[in-house]
């Protein structure tokens, strides 16, 4: 595929996206807008400047740029922190000279900022409880932030697959997609990114929360008489 193809391409991808962020939230506040960016400038410096390429030779690189599409998934919500990722690290290819990494690389982090804010804000209701060092609180940080990571143990090898062949034209196997898995260097970068995560969130959200920069939880039923 040619270079313009892969740039109108990415286009595509990156207005379907902001359509559905559009259509999910509806609006972003002013804080929400700023903590997106500086989340996208973070996961931009961690891959460009923090990275090493090509481990082990399995074409995987290390790097913890993951750490901040989670962390905003847990302090805003899924859409905003797929967008922080995807638009960080998207850039990121970009300024690398791979705009075809860059399609795949702004739907993979998108679906793990979506993933992570579903389990975080639906399923535990993350908004909702105290941040007070209770067992349950520290569970439901853990496995929020874990969720949309290790699903991208296994989401990007098998779309790297497909950008392969479709995109770059090159040939590839499923078998190629599981040796990436079993590599264990996604996987690597999976677990230090959720464990960045989840301390920078319980560092953060208390600082914020009083700050007044986090979306509220639901107010607590009034009492009966």
């Amino acid at each position: 595929m040619s270079t313009t193809a892969m740039w109108l391409l990415l286009t595509v991808v990156a207005i379907l996206v902001l359509f559905v962020s559009v259509l999910y939230k509806k609006k972003f506040s002013v804080q929400e807008v700023t903590i997106i960016g500086v989340m996208a400038a973070l996961s931009f410096v961690a891959y460009e400047f923090f990275r090493i390429p090509n481990v082990f030779g399995t074409g995987s690189s290390f790097h913890l740029g993951n750490t901040f599409t989670a962390l905003t998934a847990l302090l805003l919500d899924g859409v905003s922190g797929g967008l922080a990722g995807a638009i960080g690290l998207a850039l990121a290819d970009i300024f690398a000279g791979d705009p075809g990494y860059a399609i795949t690389t702004f739907v993979l982090k998108f679906i793990i900022g979506v993933i992570c804010g579903l389990v975080a804000h639906k399923a535990f209701k993350l908004r909702d409880q105290k941040p007070s060092g209770q067992g349950r609180y520290l569970i439901s940080v853990i496995v929020s932030a874990a969720s949309g990571l290790l699903a991208n143990v296994i989401t990007d090898p098998f779309l790297g697959y497909f950008r392969n062949i479709y995109i770059f034209g090159q040939e590839a196997t499923l078998a190629s997609a599981v040796a990436k898995i079993t590599s264990g260097v996604t996987l690597v970068n999976s677990l230090l990114s959720t464990v960045c995560a989840v301390v920078l969130y319980l560092a953060l959200r208390p600082a914020l929360d009083a700050a007044g920069l986090l979306p509220k939880g639901e107010p607590e039923p009034a009492a009966k008489h």
